[in-house]
């Protein structure tokens, strides 16, 4: 049974300065009032997210697989279940999909056999006519 402390909407409301920052994303609680130094887009950035919820901003960002894992210490619990909305995780996809591979490979071969019967042509035609 997850043990996680429960916390309302309105708690986290009140959290929104450098004292105490609180973040909800993905209905998760976090205290980042240690991090805002830390964080590499400034402090700025979680002040203006303080109390609030940041899931949408958190997600435009594209944050990587480290700054999802960091994120795990600073978390201190989750919102109780009537405030919770319904949110979606970004999965971070580094490798084109199928399509693009193969869309890649075509490209990739064609502009060189295309200059290559070009050049066959032109050398026929000047040197060999």
């Amino acid at each position: 049974m997850d043990t996680s402390k429960l916390y309302r909407r309105s708690e986290v409301e009140s959290k929104n300065n450098s004292q105490n920052a609180w973040i909800i994303i993905h209905n998760s609680v976090y205290n980042v009032t240690e991090f805002l130094n830390e964080h590499p887009g400034g402090e700025e950035v979680l002040l203006e997210q303080a109390g609030k919820d940041g899931t949408e901003a958190f997600e435009d960002v594209g944050h990587s697989t480290d700054a999802r894992e960091m994120m795990k210490k600073y978390k201190i619990g989750d919102l109780v279940e009537e405030d919770r909305i319904e949110t979606e995780e970004k999965k971070l996809n580094w490798q084109p999909e199928k399509e693009d591979k193969n869309a890649s490979a075509w490209k990739s071969w064609l502009v060189p056999v295309a200059l290559g019967i070009a050049a066959t042509i032109l050398y026929r035609y000047y040197f060999l006519a």
